[in-house]
């Protein structure tokens, strides 16, 4: 290990780590011998059943795109700091900036997404079924943590009529429940950049209550200058089943995060000569985040009466944010709270079978905000901003599922949403800019099923969404001051998609898909000399792609899995400050991505997986004159399952980077100053071990 900024690991550590790991294979091996032989037994995938199309469905009868990735893939020998170490192998998804703890992790899908500031927007993030997106479309996960996270469910495309403001895609992340016997975990982890990561979590079973705790720290020193980052996450789950037909589930979660470091962009001189450094003004200023948050959800479930469904949410969170940037520190103190009402009836509609759900999403932001001149990273005295900042939504929205016959059902779904912002300025000196603006809007889903067999199910889907602006965005004025800018509008989309999924021969499982998407008044990211993010709106932009999933069980434990997106988005009327970008490729997404993994697990516990990523060359900025370079990353895990009695012991070893690729993690798109790259480590290393006791 060496400290942030030292010289790069020569060449023969390398060799040491890589003998190191031919050792553990070896060991690994040996293990795999001694094993009794398993019995043949026909290979054939269990079916999935989905929730994030707002009720649970088969997988395969989803008329729209959707892929879920299991707990193996998300934790099993992963460093479990991140969404993209198990997002990259949904076609569809790009993910960014993994290694910037300041700036949050950027993902996109379909393109939604792709020009974030910072964190996720465009897209609705759910844990349990509580969002973690806010009514104006921003979403953060550092509350997040993969280590007690069963699977992710990813519903791509336009869905605002079942979400509202901000679908361009759905992210559920489920977390696990307590297995029938009580067990308690310890997990550490470490790697290079000063990476480690210890986490202790509980579960089990205890009459009626079912329950799950897992508390986890995170201390990373990182691969460039200005890039630490420390923090604390505490999730628990704990649900009372109250008879045999309700249960009332509590979702807590703590956040203290005390340090973020954010190194900024560089151009490709400074890319150049020092991969590791920050960026000049990001040094000065001392850029970086504290965060701390609070959370508490709450979600009743009963049945009501046979085919009778109800579901009722609720939630509160508090969050207490600071963040230095350059010139500047900004300061809020936020409230965020909410809950929903969901009817599902199943039953029979003129002889055929059908199932309706209704339901009504209410939400409340309120952000106390204040700015101030930056003093080597802590506010100064000169107070820049003061102002409170609230945004309501309302969203009442009803879904049907209708048999038209056996092999074929119609999906229609409607939503209304009225999403409004209001700012009361309590800095007046500059003139009193309180205000208020209200986007609300209509959404529609249409889409049908024809399943004639299980190995393939052809499915049509049209659907709509919306995007307002951000609170950030809606209040970042280029020129400065406060208020909100009348001058930006919310993004609106339609979306056009063929696609067939199905299982074939028991061990195949696959999804392709073919979708056009039509854009207006599209929100483009740009930057002022400072630095700081502005939006503004395109004209219009269109998007065609195409998304192939495919997952083989070649031999009884062997797994190959595939994943490739195609997506040309180009701007079809767009004129910023008079000049015609009509044709232009759209910044920040890559035409094509691969991603491929051969992953095996044996009966003695043994595992390892080899997994590479492909993103080919796209632009940085809307003029298309600066590119990201494509690059291929290739990743290895490696571990080892045993109980001995009532113990469970699990060392794990992993390789990032395998072949030492020269690439960026993260693209600034429209970059003043041409500080587009933030540079990604090369090959490192981690390794952890897993103690468990089962009662």
């Amino acid at each position: 290990m060496h400290p942030t900024g030292a010289t790069a690991r020569p060449l023969g550590s390398r060799h040491v780590w890589l003998i190191s790991a031919g050792v553990f294979l070896s060991a690994l091996a040996v293990a795999r011998a001694q094993a009794p032989p398993a019995p043949e037994a026909p290979l054939r995938l269990p079916p999935v059943v989905v929730t994030a199309p707002r009720v649970a469905t088969p997988l395969l009868e989803v008329p729209a795109a959707i892929s879920v990735v299991e707990q193996e893939a998300i934790q099993l020998g992963q460093q479990t700091i991140g969404l993209d170490e198990a997002l990259g192998r949904v076609p569809g998804v790009f993910p960014q900036n993994r290694f910037n703890f300041a700036q949050d992790l950027r993902l996109s899908i379909r393109g939604f997404g792709a020009r974030a500031a910072f964190g996720i927007r465009g897209i609705k993030i759910l844990v349990d079924g509580i969002p973690e997106t806010l009514p104006d479309g921003q979403s953060q996960v550092d509350s997040l943590d993969l280590g007690s996270a069963q699977r992710i469910e990813v519903l791509r495309g336009p869905t605002s009529a079942l979400y509202g403001n901000a679908s361009g895609g759905v992210i559920s992340i489920l977390t696990e429940d307590g297995p029938p016997r009580p067990f308690v975990e310890a997990r550490t982890l470490h790697g290079e950049f000063g990476l480690w990561k210890a986490q202790l979590k509980s579960g089990g079973q205890v009459g009626p209550l079912n329950y799950l705790l897992s508390v986890s720290r995170l201390e990373l020193g990182g691969f460039r200058d200005l890039s630490r980052t420390e923090s604390v996450v505490v999730n628990g789950k704990f649900r009372f089943d109250l008879d045999a037909v309700s249960s009332l589930t509590a979702l807590l979660s703590l956040v203290d995060s005390p340090r973020a470091d954010d190194p900024g962009g560089l151009t490709q001189e400074e890319v150049a000569e020092d991969r590791r450094q920050a960026a000049p003004n990001n040094l000065r200023f001392r850029t970086g985040e504290e965060v701390a948050q609070q959370r508490l959800g709450l979600v009743y479930r009963r049945e009501l009466l046979p085919g009778h469904e109800l579901e009722v949410t609720g939630f509160y969170a508090a969050r207490q944010f600071r963040n230095s940037i350059p010139f500047q520190v900004v300061d809020f103190d936020r409230t965020f709270l909410g809950g929903g009402l969901k009817y599902i009836y199943r039953g029979r509609l003129l002889g055929r079978r059908q199932r309706l759900t209704v339901g009504i999403d209410v939400q409340h932001q309120d952000d106390r905000r204040r700015n101030f001149d930056n003093v080597d990273g802590q506010p100064g005295e000169t107070l820049r901003l003061h102002q409170d900042e609230r945004v309501t939504s309302v969203g009442p929205y009803a879904q049907v599922e209708f048999s038209l016959f056996d092999p074929l059902t119609l999906v229609l779904g409607a939503r209304y949403d009225n999403v409004r912002f209001a700012i009361d300025d309590f800095l007046l000196s500059d003139g009193d800019d309180t205000g208020a603006r209200t986007f609300d809007q209509l959404t529609g889903r249409f889409g049908l099923l024809f399943n004639p067999l299980p190995a393939a199910n052809f499915y049509v889907t049209i659907a709509q969404s919306f995007e307002t602006p951000t609170t950030t965005e809606l209040v970042n004025r280029p020129g400065g001051g406060g208020g909100i800018n009348p001058e930006i509008e919310p993004q609106q989309a339609i979306n056009y998609e063929v696609g067939v999924k199905g299982l074939a021969l028991g061990r195949l499982q696959y999804e392709a898909a073919l979708f056009f998407i039509f854009l207006r008044d599209e929100l483009i990211r740009f930057e002022d000399p400072t630095g700081r993010a502005f939006f503004r709106n395109a004209g219009k932009s269109r998007r065609f792609g195409a998304e192939l999933g495919l997952r083989l069980e070649l031999l009884e434990g062997l797994r190959l899995s595939l994943a490739y997106t195609y997506l040309n988005a180009v701007f079809t009327e767009f004129v910023k400050e008079g000049v015609d970008l009509e044709d232009n490729e759209v910044p920040g997404l890559p035409p094509h991505q691969v991603y491929a993994e051969l992953f095996y697990r044996h009966r003695s516990g043994f595992y390892g997986g080899l997994d590479l990523l492909y993103v080919s060359e796209f632009f940085a900025d809307d003029e298309n004159t600066v590119t990201n370079e494509a690059y291929a990353v290739a990743n290895l895990r490696l571990g080892l399952e045993r109980r001995l009695g009532p113990w469970q012991l699990a060392p794990f070893f992993g390789i990032q980077n395998l072949f030492d690729e020269k690439y960026n993690s993260n693209v600034r798109i429209n970059a003043t100053g041409g500080r587009f790259f933030e540079p990604a480590p090369g090959f490192n290393v981690y390794g952890g071990l897993t103690v468990a006791y089962n009662w």
